[in-house]
């Protein structure tokens, strides 16, 4: 029976990644919890799955939470702040840690769970993002098992041979018989819009996807596609892929969530239905397969399959993510903290939806020409550059 830790236990993941262990209560220990704010929401978890200890990033959701717990009867050990959610990320009697708090947020607590040896089940995309070779030989130094849960990383993993998924961060495309990695994504909810529209899209319409059920920040960041760069630069890092070996294909219907192409012309495809419990499912079992909760891929009623190339005059956030990604480390972190300033900032109503990119690119021109020969060797020194860079966007915010 494999013991979790679940980071980011409030949010969609946290909650597809709980389906999924009741699905399978014979295989899977739920230890303890972590999440920011959300009070209610934790207190109906611990009802339920009574965990050992939980976790919140707000001090004062902490002692809420221990107030609410006792008029439960509830005996669970909580803990607070960045160092509380690293605590049980590292716990002893803990294998496997589900790292899905959104954001620059996640990086210390998943780093903490990589140097404790876990098996880390990767929905925090910001942590590669973010730290990039610095992460990778931490997963190697540490005995760490790195498994990614994004639907489409977790998709091309699934597609690669087996010695290149127990190898990420140091495999060999070329030498396996790869040309290319071809992510996909769905476009969001404005890939027929005509771009002199996107002025005018408001947080509601740009939240509202077509296929998946996320968060603000990450539906924002598909609407913009900023949340395929990311994940490019993240497929980057996993798979050891050059400019070459990268490709990112639009597709619609989201039932394709990734593909890999070998040299001899095969094209190997993960499909299903678009629900993260498949993936998570995947990554919390590995290498044997279990019941997802999820229905299987009926093609009769698929209809047909669609593949667009990006226009980056649609999505300028999906081009400044590429160009960041061969830029350096700390392109991709300055860009990183940008986005999250600039898609809370328009989500508040203070800028317009297409001012995201707009402040996004200040902000990466200015890291990179005053930061382009800094030696960032450790997690301290990105995270005082993803400081200045969210300086940088804010300051840029206000002039909007």
């Amino acid at each position: 029976m494999r013991k979790l830790t679940i980071l980011g236990a409030t949010g969609s993941i946290g909650s597809s990644t709980l389906s999924v262990a009741k699905q399978n209560a014979d295989k899977f220990d739920v230890v303890a919890l972590g999440a920011g704010s959300n009070v209610e929401k934790m207190l109906e978890l611990c009802c339920e799955w009574q965990p050992k200890y939980v976790a919140m990033a707000s001090a004062d959701a902490a002692n809420t939470l221990v107030i609410k717990l006792k008029e439960h009867s509830l005996n669970i050990e909580v803990f607070s702040g960045e160092e509380g959610l690293c605590h049980i990320a590292q716990l002893d009697n803990v294998d496997t840690v589900m790292a899905a708090i959104v954001g620059a947020a996640g990086l210390l607590p998943t780093m903490s769970a990589v140097k404790a040896g876990k098996r880390i089940l990767l929905a925090n995309k910001e942590a590669l993002v973010m730290s990039g070779q610095l992460f990778i030989d931490a997963v190697e130094k540490y005995g760490a098992e790195l498994l990614p849960v994004d639907s489409e990383h977790n998709a091309i993993f699934q597609c690669l041979p087996e010695h290149i998924q127990t190898n990420l961060g140091r495999c060999d495309l070329d030498k396996n018989g790869i040309s290319a990695i071809l992510l996909t994504g769905s476009g969001g909810p404005f890939r027929y819009t005509d771009v002199s529209e996107l002025d005018a899209v408001t947080p509601e319409m740009a939240i509202a996807h077509p296929n998946w059920s996320m968060g603000p920040k990450i539906s924002v960041d598909s609407a913009t596609m900023m949340n395929k760069g990311l994940e490019y630069i993240e497929a980057r890092w996993l798979f050891n892929a050059n400019k070459d070996q990268l490709k990112v294909v639009i597709h619609p219907q989201s039932v394709i969530h990734s593909m890999v192409q070998y040299k001899d012309g095969s094209v190997l495809a993960q499909m299903g239905l678009p629900d993260m419990r498949t993936p998570i499912a995947c990554t919390m079992s590995y290498p044997q397969r279990i019941n997802a909760g999820v229905e299987p891929l009926d093609f009769t009623k698929v209809g047909e399959f669609s593949f667009i190339s990006p226009d980056f005059s649609r999505y300028p956030c999906l081009k400044l993510a590429i160009d960041a990604c061969y830029l350096g480390q700390h392109a991709t972190t300055g860009l990183n903290a940008a986005n999250e300033q600039s898609v809370a900032a328009f989500l508040n109503g203070e800028i317009k939806f297409t001012d995201i990119a707009r402040i996004n690119e200040l902000v990466l021109n200015k890291v990179c020409a005053n930061f382009q020969n800094l030696e960032l060797d450790s997690l301290e020194s990105l995270i005082d550059l993803d400081r200045m860079a969210r300086h940088y966007a804010d300051e840029a915010i206000k002039k909007v």
